[in-house]
C-alpha cells in the first residue's frame, strides 16, 4: 500500500507540474516576446498567431496594391510590406501597378471578388478613387492608404492613411533653403525635378516648398518639370535644364533621391560639380543618397521612411479587432545634412 500510495502520490505531482509548466504566459519573460507588438520572428509563435487572427479563427489575409517599382524606395516599401506580413503571420495578396491606377482599380476589384479581410494600397494618383473605394465599402472591407493620399469628399471610404507628411517635407527643404542661401548675393535660380503629375507627394512638396520661400523675393524657381520620380527622368530633365537655360541654376529642388541621382549624373557632364556649383536638396534617405552627401554631391536630404510595412500590419491587425484608428499615421522621420551623412550612412537599411 505505501508502495501504491508513493507511485499516486508522485503522479499528482508529475500532473500538478504539467499543468503549471503548460499554463505559463508566453512573453512574460524578459526574453521573451511582447504580445503588444508584432512577432519579429519568421514562424510567429501560437500566442502571437491567434493574437493576429483575433476574432476570424485564421490569418488575416491582406489585399495590397503597390504603385509600382520606380525608385529605390518603392522597392524597400514593398519588401517592408512583404517581411511585415510574414513576420505578423498573414496572408498577404500583393499587386504591382506599375504605375497605372486602372491596374489598381483591377487589383482592388480582384481582392474583392476574392474576399479578403483589408485592403491596402498605395495610390499612383491623387484623384478618381471615390468610386472604387465605394465599392470596397460596399463589399464590407475596410481600407488601408498607404504613403499617398487621395482626395475623396467621403473620408468614410477608408480607416486611415498610413504615410509621410509631404507638405512638411516641402516645408523642411525650403527651411533648410534660407538657411542655407542666407547670404547669397543677388537672386537664387531654382530648378525643381517633380514626381509624378497628380501625385500626392509631388503636390504637397511642391507646395510646403513654394509655401516656405515665398518671404525671399531674391529666391525664384526658374524651372519646374515632372520626371516620375525615376533616375532616367531625372537625368533626361536635368540635362534639358542645363541646356536650355543661359546660365546654371544655383539650387535644384529633387521630389525623390532617384531623380536627384540622375540629375547629378547630367551635372557632371555638363563639367559642373554637384554639391558646390549646384546645391542640392532631395527626399527620401536612401543609402545611395547618403553615400553622395559623403562625398559632397547632394548637400541635404529629407527622410521619407518607407519601411510602413509593421505599421500597416499591426493597422489591419487593429481593424479586425474592431478598435478605432486614428484618420493619419505618420512615421518618425529627420532632416539630413552633408555633415552628418558620414555619421549616419551605416544606419541607412535602404
Amino acid at each position: 500500500m505505501r508502495i501504491l500510495r508513493s507511485k499516486a502520490l508522485g503522479f499528482l505531482l508529475l500532473l500538478f507540474v504539467i499543468i503549471v509548466s503548460g499554463c505559463k504566459p508566453e512573453g512574460n519573460d524578459e526574453t521573451g516576446p511582447s504580445s503588444e507588438k508584432v512577432t519579429a520572428s519568421p514562424q510567429p509563435s501560437k500566442t502571437a498567431l491567434s493574437d493576429e487572427i483575433g476574432a476570424l479563427g485564421r490569418p488575416i489575409v491582406l489585399g495590397f496594391s503597390q504603385l509600382g517599382s520606380e525608385s529605390d524606395w518603392r522597392l524597400a516599401n514593398t519588401k517592408s510590406i512583404q517581411d511585415a506580413a510574414t513576420e505578423a503571420g498573414m496572408t498577404l495578396m500583393m499587386d504591382n501597378a506599375e504605375q497605372s491606377q486602372e491596374k489598381q482599380f483591377e487589383a482592388i476589384r480582384s481582392f474583392i471578388r476574392n474576399k479578403v479581410d483589408v485592403i491596402a494600397f498605395a495610390p499612383v494618383i491623387q484623384s478618381g478613387w471615390e468610386p472604387i473605394l465605394k465599392e470596397a465599402k460596399q463589399a464590407g472591407i475596410p481600407v488601408i492608404l498607404s504613403d499617398r493620399a487621395v482626395d475623396v469628399k467621403d473620408s468614410s471610404l477608408y480607416v486611415t492613411f498610413i504615410g509621410s507628411d509631404f507638405y512638411d517635407e516641402g516645408v523642411k527643404a525650403g527651411k533648410y533653403l534660407l538657411d542655407k542661401m542666407r547670404d547669397h548675393p543677388g537672386v537664387v535660380r531654382i530648378v525643381e525635378l517633380a514626381g509624378t503629375v497628380g501625385s500626392s507627394p509631388s503636390i504637397d512638396r511642391g507646395q510646403g516648398f513654394r509655401d516656405t520661400i515665398k518671404s525671399r523675393e531674391d529666391l525664384t524657381i526658374v524651372r519646374s518639370e515632372p520626371a516620375d520620380f525615376t533616375k532616367e527622368k531625372g537625368k533626361e530633365i536635368m540635362k534639358s535644364f542645363l541646356e536650355q537655360e543661359k546660365e546654371p541654376p544655383h539650387v535644384l529642388f529633387s521630389h525623390n533621391d532617384d531623380m536627384a541621382l540622375g540629375a547629378i549624373e547630367a551635372i557632371e557632364e555638363a563639367g559642373l560639380k554637384p554639391g558646390k556649383d549646384i546645391v542640392i536638396i532631395s527626399v527620401d534617405g536612401t543609402r545611395q543618397a547618403f553615400e553622395m552627401m559623403v562625398e559632397g554631391k547632394i548637400n541635404c536630404v529629407i527622410e521619407c521612411n518607407p519601411l510602413l510595412g509593421p505599421m500597416i500590419m499591426q493597422a489591419a491587425k487593429e481593424i479586425i479587432q474592431g478598435r478605432t484608428l486614428p484618420k493619419r499615421i505618420a512615421p518618425p522621420e529627420s532632416v539630413f545634412t552633408e555633415e552628418m551623412a558620414a555619421k549616419e550612412v551605416d544606419n541607412r537599411k535602404y
